[in-house]
């Protein structure tokens, strides 16, 4: 039996089979030639998730028009599939031309979360790849990755030939493009290392090694290549209005978890939220042309027959047009019968306006993220916002009709006391009370959603300690007591657990890649999914491979500590966010950038032309 009749077979047999045949509208497939570079982008979850994601969108475009370059898809396959294909002894394939993923010369994965790291693995493992890069040899494809958690990556350098630090659009193609010159040379795969080491935004683990002291701090950083740098530059795309966009994306056959049409407005933050590791890496600001934005939006949607539209980015309404692009935007929406989603919006009167316009009687629901519940902890995270400014949005909403109110917390941040929780009840009280005031005694909802702290790599509370389970299980049960008389109000919180298991791997170095493979072998896999997540097992790797998951979170580092990814180089200064961390302890706010510079270093450190910013 061959391989597609086989393929075939088995896909009558799993719940949604259109996840793994490809072929949907936009995608590409090329004719293979001898010279083309084979690369086989891979999300480490679920195609519906990974079809969500934009960079997938944006990279497959950029890459695909190239002539020698060829990108193809994988996504983790669903455990009905994945017992499917292990039984039958298929490899995984791309969805383009049903290729084993073993045969390509490149397999590149996006790291957008921690806790995606052991489907990394099990993609590998079904694609017959061994999972450490010292086992694999000039047979096997060259395994790269980026994204946010690239920004340390030292949890999986045993694992990863290639991390790409920064902006895709252009260093995957002069990556690849360095590639066919060495292959045609006949180089061997480390002269291609050596020559590729030096470009902006490459970090290959092999050329460094980590010395240890005997408090398993790390002492020093040994280069096994002379030449590789001391510092890894973030690679970066100056101008978007000249980077290419997709206005031809992918549709996928089956709905996915963002089933719309998706424009990026610009890239970055100005507001210097501690917590943020988006914040400081994706600095600075870059905004696209209005005029663009629009000749993107009619392009898209007249190429996909897409219902919604979505604009992205880390504050929308930060946007420097925001007013005249979203009253234009919802005139464009509404000639073609297409609803409009505008995110992350800060809800000042004009965007009350755009959102009474756009949701009209529905009014679904209002997201405000005020992260404390007091002003002086809001100071500490730099999270510019006073009570006054909660209240009056909430106000304004109230008396526009609305009935659900959500409202974004985290638990465990540097310096919170009992005093600060009071605060998030305080806030959810005063609003049931508001609402009853405007409203009377009809149907009203606050829903208090509460994440747990995670200090991230490059942000100003790298150096701070997590919470330990204890504390944070002990702050969950207080809240949960506070809020439960207060009629109207539902408290959410998110598990423990698994936000230990996300710092361990933020602020890692590479002893923690052990922990990593023993877990998979332990049948780890789909660890963000609160079905799939085998705690027990996560307990066992680490006390197997005697690694001290507290050395990672409740240890608070000094300034003076080499850190697992000091070697990264964000453009923000060290100096900068030590400068920040001393604010914190002192609650002091940080203007925003577009009011003038901080200090942080990125206009010094990258060259960049934002038209229409300062700063």
């Amino acid at each position: 039996m061959n391989f597609n009749t086989n393929l075939d077979n088995i896909l009558k047999r799993v719940e949604k089979p259109a996840r793994y045949i490809g072929g949907e509208l936009n995608s590409v497939n090329k004719e293979i030639t001898e010279d083309m570079t084979r690369f086989c982008f891979a999300f480490p979850d679920t195609y519906e998730i990974g079809m969500s994601y934009l960079g997938i969108q944006i990279l497959y475009n950029i890459l695909n028009k190239e002539r020698d370059i060829f990108c193809e898809r994988v996504f983790c396959p669903g455990l009905d599939m994945e017992e499917l294909l292990r039984q039958e002894e298929i490899p995984l394939f791309t969805l383009e031309t049903k290729t084993p993923i073993n045969t390509m010369d490149f397999l590149g994965f996006t790291l957008q979360y921690e806790l995606s790291f052991t489907n990394i693995l099990n993609i590998l493992d079904l694609g017959g790849i061994p999972l450490l890069r010292e086992d694999r040899n000039e047979t096997h494809p060259i395994i790269i990755a980026g994204g946010p958690c690239a920004y340390n990556p030292e949890p999986l350098a045993d694992i990863i030939d290639i991390f790409l630090i920064g902006d895709g659009e252009e260093i995957l193609i002069q990556l690849f493009n360095e590639y066919q010159i060495s292959n045609k040379a006949g180089e061997s795969r480390e002269e291609f290392y050596k020559k590729i080491v030096k470009l902006q935004g490459v970090y290959i683990p092999k050329f460094y090694e980590p010395v240890y002291a005997e408090n398993g701090q790390i002492c020093r950083v040994d280069k096994l290549y002379e030449e590789a740098p001391d510092k890894i530059l973030r690679c970066i795309v100056p101008d978007l209005n000249a980077a290419p966009f997709p206005v031809k994306p992918i549709v996928p056959f089956i709905e996915t978890v963002h089933d719309r049409s998706v424009v990026e407005t610009f890239r970055g933050c100005t507001r210097g939220c501690r917590f943020c590791q988006a914040g400081i890496i994706y600095r600075p600001i870059r905004e696209r042309r209005m005029a663009l934005i629009e000749e993107i939006v009619e392009e898209q949607l007249e190429n996909t027959g897409h219902e919604e539209l979505s604009l992205l980015s880390l504050s929308t309404s930060d946007y420097s047009k925001f007013e005249e692009l979203a009253t234009n935007l919802m005139h464009m929406c509404k000639g073609r019968n297409v609803s409009l989603s505008l995110p992350s919006l800060r809800l000042d009167s004009f965007s009350f306006k755009v959102l009474e316009e756009i949701q009209g009687y529905k009014k679904s629901g209002l997201t405000f993220a005020p992260e404390a519940g007091s002003q002086r902890l809001r100071d500490v995270i730099n999270k510019c916002i006073t009570e006054e400014n909660i209240y009056n949005s909430v106000e304004q909403a109230l008396e526009l009709g609305w009935k659900n109110i959500k409202l974004y917390f985290m638990n465990g941040l540097p310096t919170e006391t009992f005093d600060d929780l009071d605060g998030i009840y305080e806030i959810a009280s005063n609003i049931v009370e508001m609402n009853r005031r405007i409203n009377g005694k009809g149907r009203f909802n606050v829903t208090i959603s509460v994440s747990n702290f995670v200090p991230k790599a490059h942000t100003p509370f790298q150096w701070m300690a997590q919470d330990s389970p204890e504390q944070f299980s002990e702050k969950h049960h207080y809240l949960k007591d506070k809020l439960r008389p207060v009629k109207g109000v539902t408290f959410n919180y998110h598990g423990t657990k698994t936000s230990v298991l996300e710092a361990v791997f933020a602020r890692g170095d590479r002893r923690v890649s052990k922990v990593l493979v023993r877990a998979f072998e332990l049948g780890c896999k789909f660890d963000g999914w609160t079905e799939h997540f085998k705690y027990d097992a996560w307990m066992k790797a680490f006390e197997e491979t005697g690694i001290d998951k507290c050395f990672y979170t409740t240890r608070e580092r000094s300034y003076d500590e080499i850190l697992p990814w000091d070697m990264i180089d964000c453009g923000v200064t060290k100096e900068f966010l030590m400068k920040e961390n001393e604010r914190a302890k002192k609650e002091e706010t940080t203007q925003d950038c577009r009011t003038g510079c901080v200090g942080c270093g990125m206009n010094k450190n990258v060259k960049c032309e934002m038209e229409g910013i300062n700063g």
